[in-house]
């Protein structure tokens, strides 16, 4: 008869099992690894993974949402930083780059692999709408201070697009020497702002 855990061991090897799955997706990706793999890495027997979640699909929703909160969390510490608006959407641009570099493989999890059935996971849907508007809200204040003009939510999905794309370029290796990652942001958003700078 398996033991009674209580609800701090059952937190705990969960969080165990979503931090091998991570290591494991990306390092294989989704159909790279079968429960029994990701069991044999806790050192657990093949049906245990089952005893938390329903499949791999439920795990790497779970992984997700996991790292999406963590992602939004680190946005929204850097948006409560003093400071007016510029600053705080800088803070928050730094903080961007930093769980992505930091974090290389969540951050991968949470924008290379598409799940299509993300509704049926209420978590992870919720976790990606918080995620969502942390790219939107440091926004509006720049709108708000006349600082941009136009609609925050656009602007801001822009700034994601231009942001994302430099950092996939850096976790791929795929900039030229010469082209620094920090002179290609600095550069990037200067010719943002200037595109959407109110009139």
């Amino acid at each position: 008869m398996p033991k009674i855990l209580s609800e701090v061991e059952i937190a705990d090897f969960r969080e165990r099992l979503c931090e091998a799955a991570t290591k494991l997706f990306a390092e294989r990706g989704r159909e790279g690894f079968t429960m029994r793999e990701l069991a044999g890495e806790l050192g657990v027997s093949p049906m245990t993974p089952y005893r938390y979640f329903r499949d791999k699909d439920a795990i790497l929703a779970a992984v997700r949402a996991r790292a999406f909160d963590r992602f939004a969390e680190e946005l929204e510490t850097a948006f409560a930083k003093p400071g007016n608006a510029a600053t705080k959407s800088l803070a928050v641009c730094d903080g961007y780059v930093h769980f992505a570099l930091s974090e290389s493989a969540a951050y991968r999890l949470m924008f290379d692999i598409v799940q299509p059935d993300e509704c049926d996971y209420p978590d992870l849907v919720r976790a990606l709408t918080r995620a969502r508007a942390t790219m939107t809200d440091h926004v509006r204040g720049l709108v708000k201070e006349k600082i941009l003009e136009g609609d925050a939510n656009l602007i801001g999905h822009v700034f994601w697009s231009a942001l994302h794309g430099m950092v996939m370029l850096e976790l791929s290796g795929k900039l030229a020497p010469d082209c620094d990652f920090e002179t290609i942001r600095r550069e990037s958003f200067r010719a943002l702002v200037e595109g959407f700078r109110a009139k």
